[in-house]
């Protein structure tokens, strides 16, 4: 796999790629000819329009077929803006691009600079120069948002604006449009509508986290979409599990559908016959109850799906708190705070934050989870002190610890100092900085990183 830098480009295998970000984006794709123009509407490939001709959008992965784009196309630019409209880049994960080829092979990584005010980025083309296909790294940002990159693809923009009433005045006739308008893209920073509530399934949750002093959730369309997805799966195969006959486990579906989230929770069930029993269920058992009253999720959905040689109806509930932000900040300064504390307890000096060290657990905790990989050696053999390196560190001695499937930092941290090995790295004398990674989806759910330095 080859990582590209900003104006890098790559010979693409015949047939088709896909392109995945990862994180808290909205991925979308701009197809063009020569010119760098779109020829309409079609030409925008987004959340609420998911696919054109040679272009599929699945959550936050997109599969281009060049052979089949449109005629004259010879270009597909794809862009990325926050999921959470109006939100700066640089508040958020820095954006990493993965290609693989039909195979599901790697074949080219891309992390531009970290944007900063920017609320929009093109991060590469994909582009046909003679008979086959390239792809060019781009890392280039609009603050002007969606209008801006509009703009510059040949979009007329039309301000919307409420008139007052000394304002108004009759709209002139209709007149055929010559160019695109920007309607289609603005529905990209629409919020997405959330799903209504299925049988009274948010009301009778959120009186239950009522009476526990925790506050209510709401629906949200993207996680009531893997959960029907992962009630599927299970109803096809006849049986119950995070992970379905597919291969795919019910935290990818969660990513896929573009929903990133901090914190998760997830309730398999069969059974139930009604979402009413469904609570009732929960509310009986302790570890179900638990999840139902954690006041650290704000979202939720639920999902029933009758099938399978038994047909039984199996049910998937999810719970969770969307990556936000100042989440992830306050997530890494929590775990450092907790390894601090317990180096304190042992008389050790506090390990102090480390900006290189940070950037490389980030980065291989996201790796781990876009590519379903658990190891500290990534899929290309690099090593902590590679990555830390990469990175831009000088420190002379790095440590590693990784971790899968916690739900919180406390109990991440507590299963690091449970294992001899681990434990050790926390409690390492040398050791005088420190950087944290965390990402949630794959196979397991949440990827943790420790990297030490000396």
């Amino acid at each position: 796999m080859s990582e590209l830098v900003p104006g890098g480009n790559l010979p693409l295998p015949g047939g088709s790629v896909t392109v995945r970000v990862p994180g808290p984006f909205d991925v979308s794709a701009l197809i063009t000819d020569d010119s760098g123009k779109v020829r309409g509407d079609a030409d925008f490939v987004f959340y609420n329009q998911p696919s054109a001709p040679g272009a599929r959008l699945h959550g936050d992965t997109l599969t281009v077929d060049p052979p089949r784009l449109r005629p004259g196309a010879t270009r597909v630019t794809v862009v990325v803006s926050p999921a959470e409209t109006g939100t700066p880049l640089g508040r958020l994960p820095a954006p990493a691009l993965h290609i693989t080829d039909s195979g599901g092979r790697p074949i080219a990584r891309f992390a531009p600079p970290r944007p900063q005010q920017e609320t929009v980025l093109l991060l590469a083309e994909l582009y046909r120069r003679g008979g086959a296909w390239k792809v060019r790294a781009l890392g280039q940002g609009y603050a002007d948002g969606l209008a801006g990159l509009a703009r510059d693809f040949g979009v007329d923009v039309i301000e919307d604006a409420t008139p007052t009433a000394a304002m108004q005045t009759p709209a002139p006739a209709a007149m055929p449009a010559a160019r695109p308008t920007m309607h289609t893209l603005v529905d990209l920073a629409v919020p997405r509508t959330p799903s209504p509530d299925p049988d009274g399934f948010l009301g009778l949750v959120n009186s239950a986290r009522a009476g526990a002093g925790s506050p209510p959730v709401t629906l949200d369309a993207r996680l009531a979409s893997a959960a029907h997805a992962h009630a599927a799966a299970m109803a096809s195969a006849g049986r119950l599990g995070v992970e379905g006959p597919d291969g795919v486990s019910v935290y990818q579906r969660i990513t896929a559908a573009g929903y990133a989230y901090l914190t998760i929770g997830e309730q398999l069930v069969s059974g139930p016959r009604t979402p009413a029993e469904f609570v009732a269920y929960c509310l009986r058992s302790e570890g179900p109850r638990r999840t139902l009253h954690d006041a650290a999720f704000t979202h939720a959905a639920l999902a029933h799906v009758t099938g399978g040689r038994s047909g039984d109806t199996y049910w998937t509930a999810l719970w969770a708190r969307p990556l936000s932000p100042g989440g992830l900040p306050r997530t890494a300064t929590e775990v450092v705070d907790l390894t601090n504390r317990e180096r304190a307890r042992a008389g050790l000096h506090p390990l102090a934050v480390d900006a290189a060290l940070t950037t490389a657990a980030q980065a291989y905790s996201a790796d781990m989870a876009a590519r379903a990989f658990y190891s500290h050696t990534s899929p290309e053999g690099t090593q902590p002190w590679d990555r830390a390196a990469a990175a831009g560190s000088r420190m002379r001695t790095i440590g590693e610890n990784i971790a899968c499937g916690q739900r919180s930092p406390a109990e991440v941290v507590e299963g690091w100092m449970n294992s001899p090995g681990h434990r050790a790295n926390i409690l390492k004398r040398d050791f005088t900085h420190i950087g944290i990674g965390f990402a949630g989806g794959g196979p397991a759910g949440t990827y943790w990183t420790q990297l030490f330095g000396a």
